[in-house]
This record gives structure tokens, C-alpha cells and sequence, in this order.
């Protein structure tokens, strides 16, 4: 039996790399979640390539987590998924102290980069959303004697991602508002020990939510460089917060949903 030459196999490796390239760029810049790719001859014909090329191709994206393949059917555009990463954030901080500053590291380049761009492009609507969850924070304290019940803190951290979620959204950019909605979990059982820091420094969930009110006020003025400085502000005093809880008593993890 002759066996493939490996040329042959390098060769049609690159053509499917280059044109899983090609279909990447057109997916991320022209396709909704949901649509469907092209038949594998229509795209045969449209890169000059064999039908096998562009089936490993399809299989590259697939591997990317960009397609969805269903046997008998055409590959469709998946939506963003950050499971993975988002599994990656949430196990380096159950069992990394470190990976606490990590997080408030990217936090502080992320967040104040989304505040400010929120102060310059958020529409009416992103920022009712910022208002929304921050409505949502008080109304949760208010439930609670600070925050003194499982269901009243899960509420209130809840809100205080979505707050923060928010901001990336209003910011316009969609990669920063992928990339909070997959640290959404991580973020939640971070906020859980910076709360246990944040008494101990002898500070009150009022503290906490006025933090976020002056953010929505910059916000909402259009003042980029005073809603990056009070989201700085903030992140600076929730690392605070972290540092004095770890050097405390003993945490319980977060409470079960």
C-alpha cells in the first residue's frame, strides 16, 4: 500500500490553515452566532481548494471554538464561549493565593481601560444597565443586615459583577465585555474574600457601593480620566481588602448558589 507522501500532507496543512485563517477573519468580522457556513463545495470553489482541504479547515475553527459541527449538516458560527478560561481563573484562585493580586493585576489594566472607554461611547442604554446593578447592590444590602445571610451576599456579589460587567459592555468593545462575561465566576468568589478583607479594615458595605456610585457619576459625566482614576481607586482599595483577609483568620469558601 503506497503510503501519502508527507509533502503532500505539509502542503495541504497549509493551504487548510490558510484558509481557516481567511474563514476566521470573515466569521469574527461578518457572522452572527447561529449562521451557517457556506457548503464545503461552495467554499472549495471559492478558495480554489479540494473539498478535504476545506474540511480540515472547518475542523481547525472547530478546534478554535469557533464552529459547531453536526453530523449531516453545515458547520454554524458558535457563540463566544470563555468556559474554559473562565474554569482556569476560578481554579487558580481557590488554590493560589496568588493568583488573587493576578486577577486585581489584569483587573486594573482591563477596568480602567473599559471605565474610560464607558465614559466616552456609552449610550443611554449601557448606562441604565451600570444603574441597574448598582440598584441591584443596594437593594440586596438593604435585605441584610450587612450582609449577614448566604442568599443576601450571593445577591449582592451577583449585582457587583454584573455592575462591572456592565462597564465593558457601555464600553463598546466587544472583547472587553467577552472577556468579563467569562470571568464572571472568578470575579464572584473574588468579591467573596475581599468583602471578609473589607471588615476587617473596619469598612461598610456603604463603602462598597458608594465606590461604584462615583464611578457611575464619572461615567455618566463622559469624564474618561476621573472614571478611570475612581475605578483605579476602587481596585486599589479591593487589594487592600484581599491582603487583609488573607493575612486574618481562615476563609470559608463561597457559599453554594
Amino acid at each position: 500500500m503506497t503510503q501519502p507522501d508527507p509533502d503532500d500532507r505539509h502542503e495541504t496543512h497549509s493551504a487548510a490553515s490558510t484558509v481557516a485563517d481567511d474563514l476566521a477573519r470573515l466569521i469574527l468580522g461578518e457572522m452572527t452566532p447561529g449562521t451557517s457556513l457556506p457548503s464545503e463545495a461552495e467554499l472549495a470553489v471559492r478558495y480554489d481548494v479540494s473539498r478535504l482541504t476545506i474540511r480540515e479547515a472547518v475542523k481547525i475553527l472547530e478546534g478554535r471554538g469557533l464552529l459547531e459541527i453536526a453530523r449531516g449538516r453545515k458547520a454554524v458560527v458558535r457563540a463566544p464561549d470563555g468556559s474554559a478560561f473562565a474554569d482556569f481563573l476560578t481554579s487558580v484562585i481557590r488554590y493560589d493565593a496568588k493568583g488573587l493580586f493576578d486577577l486585581i493585576e489584569v483587573r486594573l489594566s482591563l477596568e480602567v481601560q473599559s471605565a474610560t472607554l464607558a465614559a466616552r461611547h456609552s449610550t443611554r442604554a449601557g448606562v441604565a444597565a451600570i444603574e441597574s446593578a448598582l440598584q441591584g447592590m443596594r437593594e440586596a444590602a438593604a435585605g441584610a443586615t450587612d450582609l449577614a445571610t448566604d442568599a443576601a451576599e450571593l445577591r449582592f456579589h451577583s449585582f457587583d459583577v454584573g455592575f462591572h460587567e456592565a462597564i465593558a459592555l457601555a464600553s463598546g468593545n466587544r472583547v472587553l465585555g467577552y472577556l468579563f462575561e467569562a470571568m464572571s465566576q472568578p470575579l464572584r468568589e473574588g468579591f467573596y474574600i475581599s468583602r471578609r478583607g473589607h471588615e476587617q479594615r473596619g469598612h461598610t458595605i456603604q463603602d462598597t457601593i458608594d465606590a461604584h456610585q462615583r464611578i457611575l457619576d464619572c461615567i455618566k459625566d463622559g469624564n474618561g480620566r476621573a472614571a478611570a482614576e475612581a475605578m483605579r481607586f476602587h481596585l486599589k482599595d479591593t487589594e487592600r481588602d484581599i491582603r487583609a483577609a488573607l493575612s486574618g483568620r481562615p476563609l470559608r469558601a463561597e457559599p453554594s448558589q
